[in-house]
């Protein structure tokens, strides 16, 4: 890895190898393991596929292969041998950014002083019915 640029190396792409389409017609793809690199780059920094290194290849070629490949479900394919073939993991990590909360949950807007629709008023009828 040079300048922030993520290479499979041989090993890694031996593994990733026996999951790739071989039903390709027309002209031969270019290399799938500077292309796989490649979409692991983006993916990793964030990028957009138009900011990729033009040492991965043409960013059109990364784009459609990763999105031609999600279609046909080698990604997920990918993954569940990967993952299969690696046991259970060492750390299990959860991330709870994700958890949401109503608004109102936090007590709103004003904070949390009494209210006078709060509680009950003396001389007042009660504000709902039974």
């Amino acid at each position: 890895m040079n300048d922030g640029q993520f290479w499979l190396t041989v090993e890694q792409f031996g593994r990733l190898e026996p999951h790739l389409p071989r039903d390709t017609r027309g002209k031969p793809r270019v290399d799938d393991r500077r292309v796989i690199s490649g979409i692991v780059h983006v993916l990793k920094s964030g990028g957009r596929w138009a900011d990729a290194p033009p040492v991965y290849g043409p960013r059109k070629t990364l784009y459609n292969r990763f999105v031609r490949w999600a279609a046909k479900g080698v990604w997920e394919d990918i993954f569940h041998a990967l993952a299969a073939a690696g046991g259970p993991p060492a750390q299990v990590m959860i991330d709870s950014t994700a958890v949401r909360a109503h608004r109102s949950a936090s007590g709103g807007k004003g904070g949390s002083a009494p209210r006078p629709s709060d509680g009950p008023v003396a001389d007042e009828p009660p504000k709902s019915t039974p």
